[in-house]
């Protein structure tokens, strides 16, 4: 993608808000990339909800800078997801942000948590099995706080 004007703030660069929406944007190809998607709600009244997430901002972005997103499953379990997004300048792979977010599979109807389908979860244990031998990154686990 790239930096749209109405995502410029008055600093000059991209508006914190945005970067959460290019993360939301990667999270949602990944879902569908897992079978989780926008589809799987409507097929099955089950979606995911974010329960917590952290934002890490590097490195600002200007207007029309193409970035890129590369997401990672860190951990999961039947009804949660690990999340880790890194977002780069396309023109030189510097990083700029990053969001790490814990999600948790919803049965609309409750709403409250279930279990993944087994297909789902085979998808998911597969990604996981390929991403788990990615070293952690760095800001994996951060806590935010006034250091004393």
């Amino acid at each position: 993608d790239a930096v749209r004007p109405e995502w410029i703030d008055y600093n000059g660069h991209m508006n914190v808000a945005y970067y959460v929406l290019a993360f939301d944007h990667a999270t949602d190809r990944l879902f569908d990339y897992l079978g989780i998607g926008e589809a799987y709600r409507r097929a099955t009244h089950h979606s995911i909800f974010a329960l917590e997430a952290h934002v890490t901002y590097e490195r600002e972005l200007r207007q029309g800078e193409e970035f890129v997103v590369a997401s990672r499953l860190i951990d999961a379990d039947r009804k949660r997801l690990h999340l880790f997004h890194a977002l780069t300048r396309a023109k030189d792979n510097e990083l700029s942000a990053t969001m790490e977010v814990m999600g948790l599979h919803v049965d609309m109807a409750g709403p409250k948590s279930a279990p993944l389908p087994d297909d789902v979860y085979a998808k998911v244990e597969a990604l996981l099995a390929e991403h788990c031998v990615l070293p952690a990154p760095p800001q994996l686990g951060r806590k935010i706080g006034i250091r004393r």
